[in-house]
């Protein structure tokens, strides 16, 4: 199966159909472009993408099978990563030595890669070309633009692919944030000139399409924190996403505040906090302080920043749950703050983290419970959605990213917004953008992921 000079196609291997794992492949002219790959973390019980159940004893890390295009890796032209969260950047140390080819990063993008790939031994062998806002590259037959969004990480960047069959508009991970506490903002221009000069197919984020409304800007965050903390008496523990450089921000505010040091917990966010000092986007007046010193401040003083926010395993937060974190220890009276929501299929486990930290006399702040606004997503509600279609004005409308009930709404959405074409699949499905606008062809696979065509599905 491969792309002729006619053919603009379009296929998933990952995070079509689920929310994480995600493995995009765009087909044109004997050759294929590469878009993320990243991986998941499953929940024992949790029913994954292909209908299956995780179970306890199970690798902790999944990623989309790569077998497709390991096969015909001498047509991979490269991998672009659209930004450094797990589920999008998470599988290339696991998967690179399949793939053999040049992968295509921003500058913090690249510099948390570059970490990864150390781990693995793999620093040196990885061609890693960084790349700016706004620039183009070709990358074998297609011309590649790196167009600047807001995320809740730094360097985010949608993707105008262009090629001689046609253009695609890539979202990648997205919010529309006017104020951004750290990292670049968005224009509307940027996209509405996409518009004038045509789009044949918007492949974008479907997370939140079932809310209605505009997600929270990120600044508006440092009131409700701030609040949350100031009224704790003893420690006070935040856990949220590792990647969120600008929610260390608001609370590093948020600590000169209300006179508490500030100390991270868990490897992820040292990480990420050292990348963000590597790259520019960490503000030189957010101190902190060594982990191993938190235990030795007065109660009131504490604020510690934990990894955990999902309940994983052998995370900080799982750990300080149960007492054996090296360097805090939570007794009755402090806080653990939940600067985070749940992803779907974890809820349980939180509740049971929740319930063992309850237990032991400490406070529980969470994001939906909370009056204020603790927390806010980074991906697009229905109204940006609404937005960016009006820019952006496709032909063709091609959710992704999220489970059957986000992508059914967003199709919906966009039908309701003028695009008269929407196709909806899953993981192995191939739309053909071109020559047929609006064709999914569902693919009969054939052991490791080879593929035979089958029958053609219509827009819905």
């Amino acid at each position: 199966m491969t792309p002729d000079q006619n053919d603009l196609w379009f296929l998933p291997l990952g995070g079509t159909g689920e929310i994480g794992m995600n493995l995009n492949l765009y087909g044109h002219d004997g050759q294929w472009l590469m878009v993320d790959c990243g991986v998941t973390f499953p929940r024992p019980g949790r029913v994954i993408a292909d209908g299956s159940v995780h179970r306890a004893g199970e690798p902790p890390v999944q990623m989309a099978d790569p077998a497709f295009i390991a096969d015909r890796r001498e047509q991979l032209a490269g991998l672009v990563i659209t930004h450094a969260h797990e589920d999008h950047i998470g599988a290339v140390p696991y998967l690179w030595p399949l793939l053999q080819c040049p992968v295509y990063a921003g500058r913090f993008t690249a510099e948390i890669l570059r970490r990864k790939l150390a781990e693995f031994d793999l620093l040196h062998r990885v061609p890693i070309i960084e790349v700016a806002m706004g620039e183009r590259r070709c990358i074998g037959p297609f011309e590649v633009e790196w167009l600047a969004l807001t995320h809740s990480i730094p360097d985010p960047s949608a993707l105008m692919i262009r090629c001689p069959a046609g253009n695609i508009f890539h979202s990648g991970d997205w919010k529309l944030d006017d104020d951004p506490v750290v990292g670049h903002g968005y224009s509307p221009k940027t996209f509405q000139a996409l518009a004038e000069e045509g789009v044949d197919a918007m492949v974008c984020d479907s997370t939140n399409a079932t809310v209605s409304g505009h997600s929270t800007s990120e600044r508006a965050l440092q009131e409700g924190l701030q609040a949350a903390v100031a009224e704790a008496e003893g420690r006070v523990v935040v856990t949220c996403f590792g990647s969120n450089i600008a929610r260390l921000h608001t609370l590093a505010g948020v600590a000169r505040q209300t006179g508490r040091y500030m100390g991270l917990l868990g490897r992820s966010l040292i990480n990420m906090s050292g990348a963000a000092r590597a790259t520019g986007v960490w503000a030189d007046g957010d101190r902190l302080i060594n982990s191993a010193h938190l235990g030795y401040l007065l109660r009131h003083e504490v604020l510690a920043v934990a990894t955990g926010s999902q309940a994983e395993p052998r995370t900080a937060l799982t750990r300080l749950a149960a007492g054996n974190h090296p360097d805090l220890e939570l007794e009755a009276g402090d806080r653990v703050i939940f600067s985070a929501r749940a992803i779907p299929g974890n809820e349980e486990a939180i509740a049971a983290l929740i319930a063992k930290l309850a237990g032991q006399g400490v406070s529980v702040v969470t994001a939906e419970a909370a009056n204020l606004p603790i927390h806010a997503s980074g991906h697009p509600a229905s109204e940006e959605l609404e937005a960016m279609y009006r820019w952006v004005r496709p032909t063709l409308a091609i959710p992704v990213h999220g489970e059957a009930e986000h992508l059914a709404a967003h199709a919906r959405l966009a039908r309701d917004t003028g695009i008269a074409k929407s196709l909806i699949g899953r993981n192995g499905d191939l739309f053909m953008v071109r020559p047929v606008p609006g064709i999914r062809r569902q693919l009969v696979a054939t052991g490791r992921l080879g593929f035979q065509r089958g029958e053609l599905v219509p827009v819905v």
